[in-house]
């Protein structure tokens, strides 16, 4: 059936906007004016989470307590406030969780379109090693499970957060790019789609909205964001304006890390693989009929670019001109090396 334009204009259900990126599509959402509930687990105390909940409140978010996975409460609260838009930021290890979402949704009605936890590569296209296999045949699942109930969906296939795509976590956006020294994937040539996370959350809640959008994968490839570690490597450089050292994580180094089965490490290690290695991102091409890109949606829609994303790291770093300088590269790059203690490629 087609939809007509402007039939979704109801409530939002932001599920899991406490999150990462969960916090750029809850704000979005409000800012774009729809009425915005935010599904929130009771108890806990983490203060930044706490005080995240605290800001959306403020905002203008309407906050409920309950579990994704409690479908009577879920159904009742779908019927009792309208909620005709349902978008899922849950982590990794709530991914199934969403197959009682499914049922509520189903059972209320209410729901006119569904945005299950993507926000990455698509799953049905991508096969990364494990155990970032697994954790996709998990999101295939739950699509499956979407289609199966006839609930109109948007996939939300951003690729990667605008940052320095670095290995071991998942945050990237939250690190500045390297100071001492770069480290590069293969041969550093592979490239992919950069998107800030401000320009995920306002696309997304579009997106949720859009009629055209309907029953679709949505992939985020921004040309003026398609850049390879190289070029990103040399593009910080310039901002710092002084030379880094460079040292190579070949592919049987991030596949060891990947086998070594440590989570959340070896999942971001796998799909770090899948992108610099395997060209996850770049190696096919969309299919009008169920896909399209974000851009043919929304021509008008400027999106940050990662040299203003960099110059948003210098400006938070408050570089002094006495550190700049021009500083030559001394040591021969090595293969393998130490594992440092900052962020990797969201996906």
């Amino acid at each position: 059936m087609t939809i007509a334009l402007g039939s979704i204009c109801g409530p939002a259900l932001v599920i899991g906007a406490t999150g990462y990126i969960g916090r750029f599509v809850a704000d979005a959402c409000l800012d774009s004016g729809h009425t915005t509930y935010v599904l929130v687990t009771p108890g806990g105390k983490c203060p930044m989470r706490a005080a995240t909940i605290e800001a959306l409140r403020e905002k203008g978010a309407i906050i409920l307590e309950g579990r994704v996975n409690g479908k009577e409460l879920i159904e009742q609260k779908l019927k009792e406030y309208g909620i005709e838009v349902v978008i899922s930021v849950l982590g990794g290890r709530n991914i199934l969780d969403q197959l009682t979402l499914i049922e509520a949704m189903k059972a209320a009605g209410t729901v006119k379109r569904f945005l299950p936890s993507e926000f990455g590569h698509d799953i049905d296209k991508a096969n990364p090693v494990e155990p970032g296999l697994t954790f996709y045949k998990e999101k295939r699942r739950v699509r499956r499970a979407i289609e199966a109930a006839g609930i109109e969906y948007t996939y939300i296939c951003c690729n990667s957060i605008a940052g320095w795509p670095y290995f071991d976590n998942t945050h990237p956006s939250e690190v500045p790019p390297p100071l001492d020294r770069f480290q590069i994937y293969g041969d550093g040539n592979v490239r992919a789609f950069f998107v800030a996370g401000s320009d995920i959350g306002k696309l997304t809640i579009r997106s949720a909205y859009d009629p055209r959008a309907s029953n679709k994968t949505i992939h985020f490839r921004p040309t003026c964001n398609l850049l390879n570690m190289n070029e990103m490597a040399s593009l910080w450089e310039n901002k710092i304006g002084r030379t880094l050292p460079r040292s190579f994580l070949t592919e049987a180094d991030l596949l060891a890390m990947a086998a070594e089965n440590v989570l959340p490490a070896s999942i971001v290690a796998s799909l770090t693989h899948d992108i610099f290695i395997n060209g996850c991102q770049t190696n096919f091409d969309i299919d009008g009929k169920k896909e399209i890109e974000i851009s043919d949606l929304y021509p008008d829609v400027a999106v940050r670019t990662i040299d203003e994303c960099f110059n948003d790291y210098i400006s938070n770093l408050n570089l002094k001109e006495g550190i700049k300088g021009s500083l030559k590269e001394e040591n021969t790059p090595t293969p393998m090396v130490e594992r440092l203690p900052v962020p990797a490629t969201c996906a």
